[in-house]
């Protein structure tokens, strides 16, 4: 039993580790070091481009339940995550280098795994081939891919944040805390009063973005420049990423705003700013980042840049097992088939090597229950408008409703619940 995985990211990774641990040989492609992307910098297979979060470790957040799921399947980047695990209170953050290295490591070790470097630019019609390539996919697959499809891609514009040292904050301006001092104290918080809070708004609205075209303006929502969401108004930013409530001073004082500092790598030297992706020119980055309290003579190791996503119109043209309809030998995983998230897209490729080894063993492939979380990420994306398809997280709203009504906050832990009861049932009875 033989498949191709197009791309080494996390749906990839996913998708070659399932696939090779029940006994299937994978011919994985992956063109770095030989090209790399405009975002992407390492040799390392899943790269984290954005932030180093895997958000919410709580079973009380979709995402948290998407990630138990994606356990139950033995996955690789939960593995690598639990292992190279960063404080970051009750979400699950990562050294994103030791994260990639992990991965790396295994994958290139396992027997039954191929790795062939490089720039792949055909796409054989006749071989069971997984395109995991992710949402930075080269002008020249995307062209191929195009081809195969009948259609050109959709895309969004999406932003990475700013990485800064430690050695470089003032540790006397800012504090550690969790909000609401929920789970460990992981946080640098940096307070504001309402005078820096509007010297530092004014000045982010005027500073100069890098240059943009016109069709750069379709900027994902869920990760939103920090300079775009200023120009909606300072209570965007004041109910985002500088809300300061549950984020008290030792002092009991109640800033008027906080900026978040996020720990970045295991040994602590490496901050990333929360919420602050940006398209702002390098010295302005610089310059109005030097605002925020204890930041005044920051370091920035590496810059906030902005690229392009792209996605396909999965409720078209793939089926619930993201196959291409018009040609199931063509599978799609990952971001490029319109989830969003590093969760979403690892788990993705989970799902879709899930109906690819029951191809090749001659057997139907079968829905994933939407009661789960996994199910109902891939409803949403084979089943939503595709006059206005849009990229989609993983939300409690999207999965099966329940049959009565609940308390907010009970009904969460109950989609929960059933979430990781049907899925173990799922696996069970349906994929022994």
């Amino acid at each position: 039993m033989k498949i191709n995985i197009i791309g080494a990211g996390l749906a990839g990774v996913e998708a070659a580790w399932y696939l090779a641990n029940n006994g299937v040989q994978v011919k994985l492609y992956e063109q770095k070091p030989v090209k790399y992307s405009p975002a992407h910098s390492s040799e390392g297979f899943a790269e984290l481009v954005c932030s180093n979060s895997f958000r919410s470790n709580e079973l009380s957040n979709a995402v948290g339940v998407l990630k138990a799921e994606m356990a139950l399947f033995g996955s690789i980047v939960i593995e690598a995550a639990r292992a190279t695990e960063v404080p970051a209170g009750g979400a699950l953050a990562v050294d994103r280098d030791l994260f990639s290295d992990y991965i790396t490591k295994k994958i290139k070790a396992h027997e039954n795994i191929e790795m062939i470097y490089g720039e792949v630019t055909a796409i054989n019609p006749d071989e069971l081939t997984i395109i995991a390539s992710g949402p930075l996919t080269s002008d020249s697959l995307a062209k191929e891919i195009a081809r195969v499809l009948g259609q050109d891609y959709f895309y969004f514009f999406d932003a990475a944040a700013p990485i800064i040292s430690k050695e470089s904050i003032d540790m006397n301006k800012v504090y550690l805390k969790s909000r609401y001092d929920k789970g460990e104290a992981a946080y640098l918080n940096c307070p504001m009063t309402r005078d820096e809070f509007f010297n530092f708004y004014d000045e982010l609205i005027k500073a100069e973005c890098a240059e943009q075209k016109e069709f750069e303006q379709n900027v994902f929502e869920g990760c939103m420049p920090i300079e775009v969401m200023a120009k909606r108004g300072m209570k965007t930013m004041l109910f985002g990423p500088l809300k300061p409530v549950g984020l008290e001073t030792p002092d009991g004082t109640k800033p008027y705003a906080v900026v978040q500092l996020r720990q970045d790598n295991a040994s602590a030297s490496l901050y990333n700013l929360v919420g602050f992706q940006t398209h702002l020119k390098w010295p302005e980055q610089k310059r109005v980042f030097s605002l925020i309290p204890g930041l005044e003579n920051v370091e920035i190791v590496r810059y906030g840049v902005m690229h392009r996503n792209s996605y396909i119109n999965a409720p078209t043209l793939l089926t619930c097992a993201n196959e291409y309809k018009e040609n199931p030998n063509i599978m799609f995983a990952g971001q490029i088939t319109g989830v969003e998230g590093y969760a979403e897209s690892a788990s993705s490729g989970i799902l879709t090597a899930v109906q690819a080894l029951r191809k090749l063993h001659g057997q139907e492939v079968i829905k994933f229950p939407h009661e789960t979380a996994m199910g109902a990420l891939n409803h949403y994306i084979t089943h939503a408008s595709a006059k206005n398809f849009q990229p989609m997280n993983v939300t409690f709203g999207i999965m099966k409703d329940l049959d009565y009504k609940a308390p907010k906050k009970e009904k969460k832990q109950i989609y929960a619940n059933r979430a990781l009861e049907t899925m173990e049932e799922f696996i069970n009875e349906s994929l022994k």
